[in-house]
Order: C-alpha cells, then sequence, then structure tokens
C-alpha cells in the first residue's frame, strides 16, 4: 500500500477491512487487574495480520514519508505498518539504550500514570519536509504523541498525525497532536475479561 490517499471502491474495501480489524481486536481484548492486556492480540496470527494492515490503511490516509513510533510497544507496529505502507521507519528511543549520532532530547510531560519520560530522535532520521505519523498502540493523554510531534518538527518534519489502535483520547489531545485516526475507540472496548466470540473467526 502507498502513501496516497484512498478513494473511491478502495476506500470502502479498507472500511471493511477497519471493521474486521476492530472486531478481531474487541474480540480478543481484556482487562486483567485493572490492566489492559494489549499483549493477547498479538498472539493470533490472523488478528495481528489484520492490524497491520488496518494501521497501515490509516497511516496512507495521512500521507506521510515516514513513519515514527516510541519505544517501546510502539516498536511493535511501526516498522511493519511502515514497510506495509511502503514508507520508511523512525524511532524515538527513551532514556536507556545507546543511540548513535547527532540527538534531538527532550523529556515529556506527565503520562497517565504521572511518569515523565525522557526521550531521544536521531537528528538525521528526518529529511527537512518529511510528513511525519506517530504509529502507536494506545493514546490517552498524548504526553509522548506531543513531545515527539516537537522533536520531529525540530528535526525539520512536518506533522500530520498519529494512527493508532485503540483511541482514548480527549478532544484537546486530539486538538494538539491529530489527526488521530484509530481502529478502535476505548469506550468500544469489552468493560470486562471475559472474551467476546468475534464474526470474522
Amino acid at each position: 500500500m502507498g502513501p496516497d490517499t484512498p478513494s473511491g471502491d478502495a476506500a470502502a474495501v479498507d472500511e471493511e477491512l477497519l471493521t474486521r480489524a476492530r472486531r478481531m481486536y474487541q474480540s480478543r481484548f481484556a482487562w486483567i487487574d485493572g490492566h489492559a492486556d494489549t499483549w493477547a492480540p498479538l498472539r493470533d496470527p490472523q488478528t495481528l495480520t489484520l492490524i497491520i494492515d488496518a494501521l497501515a490503511h490509516l497511516v496512507a490516509s495521512l500521507n506521510p514519508t515516514v513513519v515514527m513510533s516510541i519505544e517501546a510497544r510502539g516498536f511493535l507496529y511501526g516498522p511493519a505498518v511502515a514497510s506495509r505502507a511502503g514508507i520508511g521507519f523512525t524511532a524515538v528511543r527513551k532514556a536507556h539504550g545507546p543511540v548513535p549520532g547527532s540527538l534531538i532530547e527532550a523529556q515529556s510531560p506527565a503520562d497517565y500514570r504521572g511518569n515523565r519520560h525522557r526521550l531521544r530522535l536521531r537528528r538525521d532520521d528526518l529529511r527537512p519536509g518529511d510528513r511525519v505519523v506517530l504509529v502507536d498502540d494506545w493514546i490517552e493523554t498524548g504526553s509522548q504523541a506531543i513531545t515527539a510531534m516537537r522533536m520531529a518538527e525540530q528535526a525539520g518534519g512536518r506533522w500530520a498525525g498519529c494512527a493508532v489502535i485503540v483511541d482514548q483520547s480527549a478532544a484537546a489531545t486530539g486538538t494538539a497532536v491529530g489527526p488521530v485516526r484509530s481502529i478502535v475507540a476505548a469506550s468500544a472496548l469489552p468493560a470486562t475479561g471475559v472474551r467476546r466470540d468475534c464474526a470474522d473467526d
């Protein structure tokens, strides 16, 4: 899939893809001890493939030249989605671990747990005018996304938005880092740990 925005019949097919991916993710998602189990959907190959395909569709609709993801769970999806979309990938790393070359560094505002993170981006990973889309599994406060956006712009890139699996963000977050495209809204996830059957199984 290329970075051009789909239209016509292709768009209808992609909407069907998003619906299938949403249903599959919902069927395999659960809350465990109050925490979202974002790992279980990865275990099923059909669900994983649909998630990557759907995220690639969302990315393509934003017409980017590069996918960016933040360590750690973003790294599970970003490279695969970039490859599927036919564009490159750049990584934003947290405080630990070597990152060679000249860096842009910034500290994020507090996230939903109250934690702040030191983020690092290689300065030469982005070219002037690159259109950057952030790929991640979940967005809520957007604290790290906002920081990544500012770092991308400092490197000469242009922010194109976010493509995520689950959107739990408030309107202000969407305004700050948007557009935010998602497979499923957090409010549409199962409220308990009971797995639901999926029509696509």
